[in-house]
């Protein structure tokens, strides 16, 4: 019933004019009426313990400080219970700011104060004196490896490792080929550009507007609503843009809990915002130590395959991640044992970034098939493609659909893969520097989430249509103006897409690859309803071209309502309303996935990575000077948009490898390079030739749209790509990330 204009193709951004000209507002942007007051947040400097004292009365008395709130006069203000979690919590108790004396982590906020200025707050957050009763404790997860602990089931986005298969260990020992090997991932935090900040209006009625980054405006609404027993009718909360997220806005941050806090309190609105060196206290991807054993049989299939991983957990919520799992399922192999443990440490609970648990599984996975395939004698391409599984063995299903073939194949050529010498140390540039070439692939869940949307059309055919989802930067609002567009034939600039406010139709967190499928499909359903509703009405217009018409019959193209087969018998939309007398016509229409037809399949994206490396070997350094990343995602909505988004995950993957990690030092159980001048990441310099391709893939089960999400994928296997690269140039095997020139030298 429609035509296809749009989806696919590659408009620029329809936010993109409201970004380059400053006009897009994020959380700390908004103004708001009458005085606005100011938070600074204080941090604890002791990792474990408990507050002896708050001495706030000093700090009171300075000039343009309005309030010092800490756990001594904050409880009887807000309502605390066990049901209060978010969507998003782990299993376990989750941390209640400025609830009792009890200090679980460094960093942790003790107090709030609020004062007239924000130089003041600041100032004041200087003079604050607070004594603390001291308790060991213990950060360093290589003391914890024989503590670990298999995590309650049911946890929210937690798989447990399938039941083991075959019989790994036995046939581990009867391989012809054999490889173990111990893989870490150290400590990384998410670094969004956009600090964390919140500022709460107060209206006179005692009603809040709530400019909260997050993820999920409708998340932190209800969370923030439990926490002071509000109603969504008295407290609103507004996300319009992201500056960056990767998964740290999933869960409420404590700076919107003290923003509506001290507003309520003193019945004024408050802006506060985190440091950069805050960012470091709410969550991250967790310190991971994995095991790997591989055999194959004399063919170079895989005869076993054991993968345990145990990994950092805080001492109040089990924070658990799919880490494991992938291993099942990527590879052909029937004798399989999977484990996975956490260990609880005095650190803030982890948290989802950016392909959870498979950016960490994935890597040590990848480079253990790197390390088989030369234990067995095998190109690296060539034993994986020997290995490729037709189907998920962890469940005993086929993949709804699975290109990686397709990827291997195209990926390589793009890349130009059959030129590669084999022995390591082989292959130098015309400046006698090192060359490798390494590969490695991914696979993430393709998912569709429970979704609604509503769609006005006025009579001047101009359509708008909401949904609360988020815009991380990943270009939702021109996906869904596409889908919208293209379902009712309307041009791009005939259409608005609102986001971002929890008193719009219900969406989930923005994360997990899933919003174009769950919020795409729910546009669409409710742009198909808008249409119904159209064509019964241009059936009953005066001489109606369209009289006798069946819906299945008709298009909507160019603005228009047409006979498919007779285009010349048509009506144009804005002249349907206008005739019925009607100002605007208006439907909320719920997308949910189907289960009876997805449930016999296994649905998931896939890809693969080809990166080439140059490694002086007198300095150690390292640089990616090639990455070709084919990505199998279903179907692409915006060529511009999803490339844009693979890109930063390729960049992402090149920190992942050679620079970003978090260093704790453990006598102090603080993290010591909590800032963007020692916590490092790619500059432009350090980035060259990026290729991405999409290979063509038509999926039918996955949801409407045929769409499996990118945001996820595109990371998976480049950082490993790059490590094998590394030891196919240098011959040194490294499996510590991030892989810094000591390591090599």
């Amino acid at each position: 019933m429609s035509t296809t204009n749009y989806i696919g193709k590659a408009p620029s951004r329809v936010d993109g004019p409201a970004k380059v000209t400053g006009a897009a507002r994020y959380s700390a942007d908004f103004d708001v009426p009458g005085p606005l007051l100011y938070g600074f947040v204080v941090s604890s400097s002791v990792t474990k313990g408990r507050i002896v004292s708050v001495y706030a009365d000093e700090v009171r008395a300075i000039p343009g400080v309005v309030e010092v709130f800490s756990h001594e006069n904050v409880p009887h203000l807000a309502w605390f219970d066990y049901n209060y979690k978010d969507d998003t919590a782990p299993g376990g108790s989750p941390f209640r700011p400025l609830h009792n004396a009890d200090i679980k982590f460094s960093q942790q906020p003790v107090a709030l104060i609020i004062a007239e200025t924000f130089e003041v707050a600041r100032y004041a957050a200087t003079v604050l004196q607070i004594e603390y009763e001291v308790d060991d404790h213990l950060t360093d997860l290589e003391l914890r490896r024989d503590d670990g602990f298999e995590p309650g089931k049911n946890k929210i986005g937690f798989v447990p490792p399938p039941p083991p298969r075959g019989n790994a260990d036995k046939a581990w020992r009867r391989a012809t080929y054999r490889m173990e090997a111990e893989y870490i991932h150290g400590t990384q935090h998410h670094n969004p550009m956009e600090l964390y900040a919140t500022i709460a209006e107060y209206h006179p009625d005692g009603k809040l507007t709530v400019y909260d980054k997050t993820q999920g405006a409708i998340n932190s609404q209800k969370w923030l609503g439990k926490i002071f027993n509000k109603s969504g009718d008295d407290l609103r909360v507004v996300n319009l843009y992201n500056g960056g997220g990767f998964g740290s806005g999933l869960r409420p941050q404590y700076q919107a809990f003290m923003a509506v806090l001290a507003a309520l309190e003193l019945k004024a609105s408050v802006k506060v915002v985190l440091t950069r060196q805050q960012m470091f206290s709410f969550g991250h991807r967790p310190h991971t130590l994995q095991y790997l054993r591989l055999g194959t049989h004399p063919d170079g299939t895989l005869a076993a395959l054991q993968h345990h991983a145990l990994h950092e957990t805080s001492q109040f919520e089990e924070y658990t991640e799919n880490v494991v799992n992938w291993s099942g399922m990527l590879y052909q192999c029937d004798n399989v044992t999977l484990g996975y443990q956490l260990s609880r440490l005095d650190v803030y609970t982890p948290l989802d970034m950016r392909a959870p648990g498979a950016a960490t599984g994935s890597f040590a996975l990848e480079v253990a098939m790197d390390e088989m395939a030369y234990a067995a004698a095998l190109d690296p391409l060539e034993f994986r493609i020997r290995n490729y599984a037709e189907q998920d063995q962890n469940l005993d299903k086929p993949f709804s659909s699975k290109k990686l073939m397709d990827c291997y194949r195209e990926g390589a050529a793009r890349f130009g893969w059959e030129n590669r010498r084999r022995a390591v140390r082989s292959m130098r540039d015309e400046n006698g520097l090192l060359v490798g070439w390494g590969v490695a692939g991914g696979v993430w869940d393709a998912a569709q989430m429970p979704a609604r949307a509503e769609a006005i059309l006025s009579a001047d055919g101009q359509l708008t249509v909401r949904s609360a989802t988020g815009e991380n930067g990943t270009g939702t609002y021109t996906i869904m103006t596409q889908i919208a567009a293209e379902t009712l034939g309307l041009p791009l600039g005939a259409v608005k897409f609102e986001l971002g406010d929890s008193d719009q139709p219900f969406a989930p967190v923005q994360g997990g690859s899933w919003t174009a499928a769950s919020v795409g499909t729910a546009v669409k359903y409710v742009c198909e309803n808008l249409g119904e509703q159209l064509f019964k009405l241009a059936k009953k217009m005066k001489s109606s071209p369209l009289k006798g018409a069946s819906f299945d019959e008709v298009e909507f193209v160019n603005g228009q309502l047409r006979l498919r087969q007779d285009p010349d018998r048509a009506v144009v939309l804005r002249e349907v309303l206008q005739a019925s007398g009607k100002e605007e016509l208006k439907a909320t229409t719920t997308a949910l996935p189907n289960k009876l037809k997805q449930h016999k399949y296994s649905m998931h994206s896939h890809n693969a990575v080809f990166a080439e490396v140059k490694v002086d070997e007198e300095l150690g350094t390292v640089h990616v000077t090639r990455v070709v990343n084919a990505v199998a995602a279903g179907r692409i909505l915006n060529q511009k948009t999803a490339r844009s988004q693979v890109l930063g995950s390729i960049v992402w993957g090149i920190s992942m490898a050679l620079m970003e990690e978090t260093v704790m030092d453990h006598a102090f159980g603080r993290y010591m390079n909590h800032n963007y001048a020692e916590y490092h990441i790619p500059v432009n310099a350090d980035i060259h030739d990026i290729d991405v391709v999409f290979v063509e893939e038509q999926d039918d089960i996955v949801n409407p749209l045929g769409v499996k999400g990118i945001g996820e994928i595109g990371l998976l296997g480049v950082a490993a790509a790059i490590t094998n690269a590394v030891y196919h140039a240098t011959g040194k095997r490294v499996r510590e990330l991030p892989i810094y020139l000591d390591k090599l030298l």
